[in-house]
């Protein structure tokens, strides 16, 4: 199962989603492979990969085989990013650039039981790659309105996708993050996010990440959350959503 984990908007804990699932699914004795797209690196960084030598860049415009671009690290393989990513939307200027992740990932998908995609926040040809290789999406949003415009904007580019590059792609939910139940506007921008769940004919999930201060501590401290507090909500919250994934009927 090839996941992609995107939200055109930033600060929705797209890389602390991926980065859980990483740690969660990996405990639970299932092979992951975790791709880092986004050139900012932070899930590269939180795992403790080198994205010095052979990346994400590397293996997109085909100077390395994704075979030499894995990294094993004591949280979980990763393909790292690298700033060079930054150029891709300039760079990538070739016919089937929006396949080239698809392609790279032939060779290897079997290796893993999950294989998942750390998406930049832009709706750019870094993304369109993720989501032509994905079986399926995880959206993270924030109860707020900008997260809410952000999975509108994202549902056109997956609507484009379906039609042009992977005619299977399904949307597995909405996951909200960062989550305060205390604050009113939450409340109802989250029944707002639910009703926009079903337009797009998906779902929310049960499952809701509460604001957790273990999160920002274990990436300052390189270690996985399930590593660093393991009796934190943190780790309560995304242990009862990787129960909630891998009930979906659709896991393979």
């Amino acid at each position: 199962m090839i996941i992609a984990i995107t939200n055109q908007k930033g600060g929705v804990a797209k890389t602390t989603t991926t980065g859980a699932l990483v740690a969660g699914l990996k405990s639970r004795k299932n092979n992951v492979l975790a791709i880092d797209l986004d050139p900012q690196g932070n899930l590269s960084y939180a795992m403790k990969a080198d994205n010095k030598n052979l990346s994400s860049h590397s293996l997109l415009v085909g100077q390395a085989q994704i075979m030499n671009v894995i990294q094993h690290t004591l949280i979980g393989d990763i393909i790292p990013a690298s700033p060079l990513l930054s150029r891709a939307d300039i760079e990538f200027d070739m016919i089937g650039k929006e396949y080239k992740l698809k392609e790279a990932l032939v060779s290897i998908k079997n290796n893993y039981d999950f294989i998942l995609i750390d998406t930049p926040p832009a709706l750019s040809i870094l993304t369109v790659n993720a989501l032509t290789a994905a079986d399926s999406v995880i959206i993270p949003a924030q109860a707020d309105i900008f997260s809410l415009q952000g999975i509108g904007q994202l549902y056109n580019t997956i609507d484009t996708v379906r039609k042009y590059c992977n005619p299977n792609l399904k949307i597995k939910g909405i996951l909200l993050t960062r989550h305060n139940n205390r604050a009113i506007i939450n409340r109802d921008i989250a029944e707002t996010i639910s009703q926009t769940a079903i337009k797009l004919d998906t779902k929310i999930f049960k499952t809701i990440i509460r604001e957790n201060i273990i999160i920002k501590e274990a990436h300052a401290n390189q270690q996985d959350i399930f590593t660093y507090d393991p009796k934190s909500n943190a780790v309560a919250d995304y242990n009862n959503f990787i129960n909630e994934l891998l009930e979906s009927e659709d896991i393979k």
